[in-house]
Order: C-alpha cells, then sequence, then structure tokens
C-alpha cells in the first residue's frame, strides 16, 4: 500500500529519512534502502540538508524505487528558480516518484558553501501551487502540459516555538500550506507529548493527516546543541539527564524515542522518524514502539 492510499484510508504511517551521501559512493543509502523497505511506509529523501552540497534528493530518490522503498522527494527552494523546480518535478514523476514534501530550504550561509548565492524563487508555500498546477496539467505560467503529474504533496511544521506570537505564525503558514495542497504535514521534532497534543487539538480543523516527527537522543550534549540551535526544538530536561546517566547511551536513546512515539501515535495518524545517521536502528525503534 502506497503512502497517499495509506494516509487516506485512515491507517497510521510510519515514515523516516534516507540522507544522500557527498559523493558518488551509494553503498550506504542502498544498504539502508535494503533495510527499511519492509518496515517503513516511505522514506524522505534530503535536498542538500542543511544547505551542504551532497548527492541529488532526485537521483537518491531514484536508487530507493530501484531498491523498493518508496520515496518522499523533498524540494527545497533555495538553489532553484521556477523553471528548474517545475522541470524536477516532471522528471521526478517520469521516474515513477509520486511523493514530494516542499521545503523553502536552509540558507546557504549555514553549510558548507556560504558564499553560494541563494535563489528562493518560490517558498514551499507557492512551490505548493507549482505542485497543484503541475497536477492540473499546467505550469505556473500557464502553460499546458502535455502528460500530467498526480502528485501527493506534503509539507512541514514546527510544533514549538519560543513565543506564542511565533506559534501563531507557524499555524497561520500551515493554513496557507494546506490550502496551496499540501495532503500531509509532517513535524519537526517533537518530545513532549501534552505539548504535542495541545497542537493538534489547534489544527484539527485543517482536517489533514499529521505525521509526528522524533529523533532519537544519542547523547545529553546532542539534546542541549539542538535546544540551544535548532529552532523550534526543546528537548525537556528530564530527558536530557536520563541521557547524561545512562550507561548504554543507545538502548536509552531508542527506548525514550519508542517511549514517546507510543505517547505520540493516539494523537496523530503517523510517525516520522528522523535517525540522523541511525537508520540501522530504525527497526529497533519500530519494534520497541509497538508499530
Amino acid at each position: 500500500m502506497s503512502l497517499k492510499s495509506k494516509l487516506e484510508s485512515g491507517k497510521f504511517a510510519i515514515t523516516c529519512e534516507v540522507g544522500p551521501l557527498k559523493g558518488t559512493d551509494i553503498t550506504e543509502v542502498e544498504e539502508a534502502a535494503a533495510l527499511l523497505k519492509d518496515k517503513v511506509d516511505a522514506a524522505n529523501v534530503t535536498d542538500q540538508q542543511s544547505s551542504v552540497m551532497r548527492l541529488g534528493s532526485l537521483a537518491t530518490s531514484g536508487i530507493l524505487i530501484n531498491k523498493g522503498l518508496e520515496p518522499i522527494y523533498q524540494m527545497t527552494c533555495r538553489d532553484r528558480n521556477r523553471i528548474a523546480l517545475q522541470s524536477d518535478l516532471l522528471s521526478a514523476w517520469v521516474m515513477g516518484i509520486r511523493n514530494v514534501l516542499a521545503l523553502t530550504g536552509d540558507l546557504p550561509a549555514l553549510g558548507d558553501h556560504p558564499a553560494a548565492k541563494p535563489v528562493y524563487d518560490l517558498d514551499s508555500v507557492t512551490l505548493l501551487h507549482a505542485i497543484g498546477r503541475l497536477n492540473a496539467g499546467f505550469d505556473i505560467a500557464g502553460n499546458e502540459l502535455k502528460g500530467k503529474p498526480a502528485f501527493f504533496a506534503g509539507a512541514v511544521v514546527k510544533v514549538d516555538s519560543d513565543t506564542e506570537a511565533s506559534m501563531e505564525l507557524q499555524i497561520a503558514k500551515l493554513e496557507r500550506k494546506v490550502a496551496a495542497g499540501a495532503k500531509f504535514i509532517q513535524t519537526q521534532a517533537v518530545y513532549s507529548a501534552d505539548s504535542f497534543g495541545k497542537f493538534m487539538k489547534r489544527v484539527a480543523k485543517l482536517k489533514v493527516p499529521v505525521l509526528a516527527g522524533v529523533i532519537p537522543l544519542k547523547s545529553a550534549g546532542m539534546a542541549r546543541f539542538m535546544n540551544k540551535n535548532v529552532s523550534g526544538v526543546l528537548v525537556p530536561e528530564e530527558l536530557i539527564e536520563k541521557m547524561a546517566d545512562a550507561e548504554d547511551k543507545t538502548a536509552t536513546g531508542i527506548q525514550i524515542c519508542a517511549d514517546l512515539i507510543k505517547k505520540l501515535k493516539p494523537l496523530c495518524q503517523g510517525v516520522h522518524i528522523m535517525a540522523i545517521g541511525w537508520e540501522k536502528k530504525v527497526p529497533s525503534i519500530i519494534q520497541a514502539a509497538g508499530l
């Protein structure tokens, strides 16, 4: 069953991430695909994540298809104008890619080519609109296509914000994304079921499937780093202390993530596991969570 079919039928979905590497060696990507294909419904293929130059998400999505794993093709607006974005979308459809996640993209200054010039011709909302126009058989200039795609488009949202005003802006933008054509939502990392529950009540009116994002903790240092440097991520102090005191940090990180998924499951329609280098641990997280 495809991700689209699963979410549209109201079933609980499991997605994860596969990050392209920096170079042409695709061994790790192929190994991850083989390991995950029977464990998850689909895998996000990150697009130059954190503005670091890597193998492209389009080619990597094709690799996953060849290995029997359904990709979610991440597309950022940072590096391409509207011509290139639409062209890559058509190429993706011809390659067999059916899911797209629309992202604005991190600033180049945050990555390994800080002198690179950003494009941002479109943003995540207008990219979703462009996907909708392609699905309707036209480009965004109004020109008719010869053959059209039928993408299942998604978007992202932060659950936690530093201020109420910031949270209101997040929800307002999410409403615009859904209005522009987002059919599913993946959240940034969540560490509190209570906070997530409050968020879900506020967005229930949108009537769109939400997949809660989780990142397994590898150390207390990782948790503190995210709290300090990653906008919208708030790791509770009790979890930081638990990781700091753990003798087996890998096992503890997996268990914390699994316990969180159990609490989040009744509140949403899926979970998105962002393992960040721990792709091989995803099956263990899924098993521990009872999924």
